[in-house]
C-alpha cells in the first residue's frame, strides 16, 4: 500500500500546505480522501493524475476538505472521463447536489455515483474500510484500512478515536495548533500525545496543520512524545509513504 499526503493544511493557507487530500493505492487501486483546495494540482504533480481517480471517499463536508470536489468533476469530464463514484457520512448527496445546483452546467456531464456510509465497515474503491466516528463540529469518520493505514479526518483527540487506530502501522492524525492555542474540535500536541499514549503504532504523522505551527515543529513534537513514547513525524506535502 502507497498512501501519498497530497494536502497537510487547513482552511487557512500557509503558501506551501495545500488543504486536506490523502491518496492510497494498492495493486492498481485508487482511493482519493477527501478534496480540499489544491488538491487537484496535488494529483498532477503526484505523477497520478485525476484521470485516475474514478473514487473519492469524504470524512465531512467541511469546505477544506471539499472544495476542489467540483473542479474534480470537471476536469475528468473535459478529460473525458465519464463516471466519478464519492462516498461519505449522511448529507454527502445533498452537498453534491448543492454543487450541481449552483454549477448546472455540470448536471449530467459525468455518471456519479453518490454513496452515504456510517460507522462501520464497508466497501470502497475496491478497498475494505472501517469508520468511526470522531468529534469535530460537523459530522466526521474516520477511516481505517486494515492494520495498515487509518486517517483520522478531523476530531478532537480522545480514547476511542486512540483505540480504533490502535495496531495500525500508520496513523495520520489532526494536531491542528500548538499547545498554547485555546481550540475546540481539534487536538493540541499534549492532548494527542495523552491520548496515544496506551495505544500501539508503526508511526505517526500530524497534518491539518494551521499557520500557527510553522516554526514550531520540534516543540509540538516534544509536547506528543512526552506521553507517546513511538515515532511522531510532520506530514508533508506530496510526501509518499509505502506499508507492506
Amino acid at each position: 500500500m502507497r498512501v501519498t499526503f497530497l494536502g497537510t493544511g487547513s482552511a487557512m493557507p500557509t503558501g506551501e500546505r495545500f488543504q486536506t487530500g490523502v491518496l492510497v493505492q494498492e495493486d492498481g487501486r485508487t482511493l482519493l480522501i477527501d478534496c480540499g483546495s489544491g488538491v487537484l494540482h496535488r494529483l498532477q504533480q503526484s505523477g497520478v493524475g485525476y484521470e485516475a481517480v474514478s473514487t473519492v471517499l469524504l470524512t465531512h463536508h467541511h469546505l477544506d476538505h471539499v472544495s476542489d470536489l467540483l473542479p474534480l468533476m470537471k476536469a475528468r469530464w473535459l478529460a473525458g472521463e465519464d463516471h466519478l463514484e464519492i462516498v461519505g457520512p449522511r448529507g454527502t448527496k445533498g452537498l453534491v447536489d448543492g454543487l450541481l445546483e449552483v454549477h448546472e452546467y455540470m448536471q449530467g456531464k459525468l455518471e456519479l455515483q453518490v454513496r452515504e456510509v456510517v460507522a462501520g465497515e464497508f466497501s470502497v474503491g475496491g478497498f475494505d474500510v472501517e469508520a468511526y466516528e470522531t468529534r469535530h463540529s460537523l459530522r466526521c469518520l474516520a477511516y481505517r484500512f486494515g492494520d495498515r493505514f487509518t486517517f483520522s479526518g478531523d476530531s478532537e483527540a480522545f480514547a476511542g478515536l486512540a483505540n480504533f487506530a490502535d495496531g495500525s502501522a500508520i496513523l495520520l492524525h489532526d494536531c491542528s495548533f500548538p499547545d498554547d492555542v485555546d481550540v475546540s474540535n481539534h487536538p493540541t500536541p499534549s492532548q494527542l500525545g495523552a491520548e496515544l499514549a496506551d495505544v500501539e503504532l508503526g508511526r505517526v504523522y500530524l497534518t491539518h496543520l494551521y499557520p500557527h505551527t510553522d516554526g514550531r515543529h520540534a516543540e509540538m513534537r516534544d509536547s506528543v512524545t512526552a506521553h507517546y513514547d513511538g515515532d511522531v513525524r510532520f506530514a508533508e506535502d506530496l510526501q509518499t509513504v509505502s506499508i507492506e
